[in-house]
């Protein structure tokens, strides 16, 4: 079983894009992954992040996905992306050639997982590194690319702006979430207007100021959430005066209140 954890990543890594396999299933785990970062790279393949325990961050030119257990991440081959891991983690890495399957997400995406595809992905890193293709091998990649193809994408992206004035500001709110400033007290921060503040990242992210940093604290949320921390803790950490006022926004963006949301993942409900 290709397994990787924090003592394989030197000599013994053999770079998914080198083996000779269209598809080819890593499971990966670690005690204590805490502010482990992957510097921006990039793979010819494609790659499925599915996360079993722990969780971890993916960021992209113009986003930021975080992955909570019981979701993966997608990641089209050729993108540039950088990977941040929190506390102990464990899941599952499948690396896929980028022309196999027409039907897979063309961008990057947060990804629900079935039990299916869970045990799919299970199986396959059970399977040699240099597999033998053809035959029952071949059938059980051909079932978990149509799982994958038919998987539902979650809302757990955050549009990432380019502008360097708005990339300082966003690095300052994502430092100090309980920091709950006006937009005019962050644009004075940049030596912007309010006005011009609320242009440019309604221009670079598609949202007004308000709805992005909601989307913040949400993204935040189920991080510090899979991490352990407590729905009190969070609320705090997020600013927010009661617990309460935080469940009502989480629940208005996800649909579902934060203890809800992270005891399905946890019981393995799709």
């Amino acid at each position: 079983m290709p397994l990787l954890t924090e003592l394989s990543l030197g000599d013994d890594w053999i770079d998914p894009d080198d083996v000779p396999r269209s598809v080819i299933t890593y499971g990966f785990v670690s005690r204590d992954f805490v502010g482990i970062e992957l510097e921006p790279h990039r793979h010819a393949k494609s790659q499925i992040m599915l996360v079993q325990r722990g969780a971890l961050s993916c960021e992209v030119e113009g986003g930021l996905w975080v992955v909570p257990p019981r979701s993966a991440v997608w990641i089209p081959g050729g993108t540039l992306h950088s990977i941040r891991m929190t506390g102990a983690l464990e899941g599952y890495n499948a690396f896929i050639a980028p022309d196999m399957d027409a039907r897979l997400p063309a961008a990057c995406c947060a990804v629900a997982v079935t039990p299916l595809l869970r045990e799919l992905l299970l199986r396959t890193a059970n399977l040699p590194l240099f597999y033998e293709e053809g035959g029952a091998n071949s059938r059980l990649m051909a079932v978990l690319l149509d799982e994958l193809a038919v998987a539902k994408v979650e809302d757990l992206h955050l549009p990432m702006p380019t502008d360097p004035r708005l990339r300082k500001i966003i690095d300052l709110m994502m430092a100090s979430p309980a920091d709950r400033g006006t937009l005019d007290a962050w644009a004075d921060k940049a030596g912007l207007s309010a006005r011009t503040l609320g242009r440019l990242i309604s221009r670079e992210t598609g949202m007004s100021f308000g709805r992005w940093r909601q989307q913040l604290g949400v993204i935040l949320a189920v991080k510090w959430l899979a991490g352990g921390a407590s729905i009190q803790q969070v609320a705090a950490d997020l600013g927010y005066e009661s617990v309460p006022s935080f469940v009502t926004m989480f629940r208005k963006v996800l649909g579902t209140s934060p203890g809800r949301y992270m005891a399905e993942r946890h019981s393995g409900r799709p």
